[in-house]
């Protein structure tokens, strides 16, 4: 059992380097991994350059790049000699980094070159000190453009004897560690701000549910400016002394497939959205490839054996080893969480949110219940709030020390969601069930009042839409008292279940488009047929380009609702 003398990063990095020496840390895939003596050298290094620059305790220092194990040694650099690091997320526009430079009033940033560009932005009186990520060592002369193909390196890991004198600030726990700008659904973008306890602690706890050894080996595919990759996925293998390794190109399945031949990992961490690909254009279609399969897979007991005949395949693809799949950051569908389910794949669903550094609920793979999201963590209270007498349900509230400081610069925003007595309003709504399992059931903010009072969650609807063959995606809210349902097609399913769809619709004089819009009537009779009679929509109208969405693949609903209404 490792023990620490105070919840920071500064004591982790200290501890896991006296621990695991010589043990891999952080690489990316196919190159040789930092030891974690090496990483610790690399921080002592990066944090002795900051305060050389005149970086203090409590300033804040931007960090703008993708996964890699230079963003690593960043963030430990910053947080380790007590200035406050503030993750930005590399979807963001120029126009976003902007805001975010200028509302924390970061004095510098570690940026990467394919992010460099970002900074153009900005004008020269807000230009922080500038650090380039790739190599970890700072820009003189701020220029234009940078050769975004510029590859990561760094200097050799030996004490640098230019800062022997440097001594650096120490963090204490109640320290400010990061501020985390989220983009939300809501539109609102707000800086969380997350102490180094808030962190450790979170992680501590989560330890309880779901151990970590330093034999385990991650493949990181979120990103790490997001606190659910960072605080599950990077700081709390830091914590044990596992090795994670990270992709130098986007995650499609000719990169990703051979990365997981290679490292074999142990545990993984995914949205939905990666998990529903695969079963709906890959593993799905297998299994209901003829029509004698396709009436077996309708039948419970057929299902069950063909799901796990390809839930070892799945099991295969990601290298074999994995014990822990935890899929966080939004919904799964039903259909998918079946599978996995019924297939025996050793998944988790954890439910949490950036103001909770992150985690709120979860459980190890072999207590998992279908459709519910683990239990609270230990050493956290969660209540349900206002509970619906019939139903149970009600708003989640937790209370810890996981729980945020609040919104940096708004005091406003953070009365609304934390109690004077320091109970986080997380606005989902779900029930706690006698063996104290948490079962989420949509967002209060979404939550559609029928006509007679009936409480509609419109995930529910979407839910049922997107496990139609067709659809991809859907999105159901209410305008002038009907539910009306934006359905993004597979059109790809489309043209493979009419066999001649194109030259079909061509001899007919009629677009692919023109055709799809008959389809709507099929998919509304199908919703329609599976849900309570207050909840079926009146209207699917198609979604031709892709939705907005949320780092953790979250439709930005509020783009979308405030347009049709």
């Amino acid at each position: 059992m490792v023990t620490y003398s105070s919840l920071t990063l500064k004591d982790v990095l200290n501890q896991s380097r006296i621990l695991y020496a010589d043990r891999p840390s952080l690489a990316f895939v196919g190159e040789k991994s930092l030891s974690y003596c090496e990483l610790s050298i690399h921080v002592n290094n990066v944090s002795c350059m900051l305060s050389t620059m005149g970086i203090e305790k409590g300033d804040r220092v931007a960090l703008l790049g993708e996964n890699s194990p230079n963003w690593g040694v960043a963030y430990l650099a910053i947080t380790c000699m007590g200035a406050v690091v503030v993750p930005i997320l590399p979807d963001f526009s120029g126009v976003e980094v902007k805001r975010i430079l200028n509302h924390s009033q970061a004095k510098a940033i570690f940026i990467s070159a394919k992010q460099y560009s970002k900074l153009q932005a900005l004008e020269a009186k807000e230009m922080p000190e500038i650090l380039l990520l790739n190599n970890l060592e700072v820009v003189t002369s701020y220029a234009n453009k940078v050769d975004g193909s510029i590859g990561y390196s760094r200097p050799e890991p030996v004490l640098n004897i230019d800062f022997c004198n440097v001594d650096t600030p120490e963090p204490m726990e109640e320290d400010l560690a990061a501020i985390i700008y989220t983009s939300g659904t809501t539109g609102r973008p707000k800086g969380v701000m997350l102490t180094h306890k808030n962190l450790i602690s979170n992680a501590l706890s989560t330890f309880q549910i779901q151990n970590i050894k330093s034999t385990d080996r991650l493949v990181s595919l979120l990103p790490l400016s997001h606190t659910y990759e960072c605080t599950i996925g990077f700081i709390m293998p830091l914590m044990r002394g596992a090795s994670v390794y990270y992709l130098q190109k986007p995650p499609t399945p000719p990169v990703l497939i051979p990365a997981l031949q290679e490292i074999k990992p142990t545990m993984m961490l995914v949205v939905p959205l990666i998990i529903e690909k695969v079963f709906r254009s890959k593993i799905l279609p297998q299994l209901t490839s003829s029509n004698i399969s396709a009436r077996l897979y309708k039948i419970p007991l057929f299902r069950k054996v063909l799901h796990k005949i390809a839930a070892r395949k799945l099991h295969k693809t990601f290298g074999g080893q994995l014990h822990f799949f935890g899929v966080g950051g939004a919904k799964l569908s039903y259909d998918v969480e079946r599978f996995l389910y019924e297939g025996g794949f050793p998944y988790s669903i954890g439910y949490g949110m950036t103001e909770a550094s992150p985690l709120l609920s979860g459980c190890t793979p072999s207590l998992v219940r279908f459709r519910c999201a683990g239990f609270s963590l230990p050493g956290q209270e969660m209540k349900v709030v206002n509970p619906n007498q019939t139903t149970g349900e009600g708003e989640v509230w937790v209370r810890g020390a996981n729980v945020m400081e609040g919104y940096y610069k708004d005091e406003e925003l953070t009365r609304e969601v934390l109690t004077d007595d320091g109970w986080l309003k997380t606005g989902d709504l779900g029930v706690i069930h006698s063996n104290g399992f948490l079962e989420l059931r949509g967002r209060l903010k979404n939550m559609i009042v029928g006509p007679s009072g009936e409480n509609i969650y419109p995930e529910d609807i979407e839910e049922v839409i997107n496990s139609h063959s067709l659809v991809l995606e859907s999105l159901v809210y209410e305008i002038g008292g009907k539910l009306v349902a934006k359905v993004l097609l597979n059109y790809e399913a489309l043209e493979s279940k009419y066999v001649n769809f194109k030259e079909a619709a061509v001899s007919m004089q009629q677009s692919v488009q023109d055709r799809a819009k008959g389809i709507m009537d099929e998919i509304k009779h199908y919703a329609n047929s599976k849900v309570a009679s207050f909840s079926k929509v009146s209207l699917v109208v198609e979604q031709v380009e892709p939705f907005e969405k949320t780092p953790t693949h979250k439709i930005k609903r509020f783009i979308y609702t405030t347009i049709s209404k």
